[in-house]
């Protein structure tokens, strides 16, 4: 931490599409399942799909003006957007949300992370503010991912949604409320198959338009993603607590990345975090990848959760496969709206 300085959240957002489709919505009814089937499996009940038309970027907006307006609007100088599925393969679509945000030719960049992005965004932005490259950073994580899901894939149709969160960091100082204690990054790119869209890239180009459709979608080996997101959340959770000398009982609350509710509490059993410190709300919006983990801080921001101050754990993995976890003091701000 360079001279005492540290990246404070300032401010949180989130925008979800107003389509909600349950477990028993088509089109979900035309795969071989059950509303309870898909409950058991996942701990999901219902979640949001984009109208065609919208993008990636249309919900980053949206969030990006939340939480602008949760912290009061301040002078950015840098917007980092987190996705899986941007506007273009190119180009980058932070570019454009910083333009529709009227916060003019400052830097801004995507991360690519699947649904470890959010912490690595995070990750970024604390380093651009501890080195004095930036005093405000807006960090958004957006995805749609119903646009590149295969709808015939019970694997993938019943669990992947769209949404958008973001946060903003500012200078400050480390004893803060919203202060970033510390931040561990991991990758293994040998299991880059965990969830891959095979076609569209440099790799298997589809400049015919002729990839079959599973190749042009998101395909997840399930069994395999969830015992390496296990593994891995809970490696980099205890790794981090330990650098920080943070006994598990002390934490306040502890955030995973929204994959799955069994995942959830698999690792949050492993780790030792006390349930009254556990928070999700994947039952109501699904798996939103890299959007899932601000969603949850919009969600308890809102309600008032969790006290300022209060040590808190942020934890994802994502197909990659890459993974990571952020230390924080919750934040004291006010709901965006």
């Amino acid at each position: 931490m360079a001279s005492g300085v540290a990246s404070v959240v300032s401010g949180v957002g989130s925008f979800l599409p107003p389509r909600i489709i349950g477990n028993e919505d088509p089109p979900l009814t035309a795969l071989d399942t059950t509303g309870e089937w898909i409950r058991s499996r996942t701990g999901i009940e219902r979640r949001r799909w984009v109208e065609p038309g919208t993008s990636t970027g249309d919900l980053a907006v949206q969030a990006g003006r939340a939480a602008l307006r949760s912290a009061g609007y301040p002078v950015v100088d840098l917007v980092v957007l987190t996705t899986t599925t941007p506007d273009h393969p190119s180009p980058a679509t932070a570019p454009w949300v910083a333009a529709q945000l009227g916060l003019g030719t400052i830097a801004a960049f995507d991360i690519a992370a699947a649904c470890s992005g959010f912490t690595y965004a995070l990750a970024a932005a604390n380093a651009w503010i501890t080195s004095r490259q930036a005093q405000c950073v807006l960090v958004v994580a957006a995805e749609t991912l119903s646009t590149i899901t295969d709808p015939s894939d019970r694997g993938t149709a019943v669990v992947f949604a769209d949404g958008a969160g973001a946060a903003v960091l500012r200078s400050g100082h480390l004893e803060e409320p919203g202060a970033i204690q510390a931040v561990l990054l991991g990758s293994d790119g040998t299991q880059k198959n965990l969830a891959v869209v095979n076609s569209g890239g440099s790799r298997q180009p589809d400049t015919e338009g002729t990839a079959a459709r599973a190749d042009r979608c998101l395909q997840m080996r399930g069994p395999d993603m969830f015992a390496h997101a296990v593994r891995r959340m809970t490696e980099v959770s205890r790794l981090l607590m330990e650098r920080l000398e943070w006994p598990v009982e002390s934490l306040g609350a502890f955030i995973g990345h929204q994959a799955n509710q069994r995942i959830l509490d698999k690792v949050a059993d492993l780790v030792g975090v006390p349930a009254a410190s556990r928070f999700a709300n994947i039952r109501e919006v699904g798996n939103t990848s890299s959007a899932s983990i601000p969603l949850v801080m919009n969600d308890l921001v809102t309600a008032a959760t969790v006290p300022a101050g209060a040590r808190t754990l942020l934890t994802a993995f994502g197909g990659g496969a890459v993974w990571g976890a952020v230390a924080l003091n919750w934040p004291d701000i006010k709901p965006s709206s």
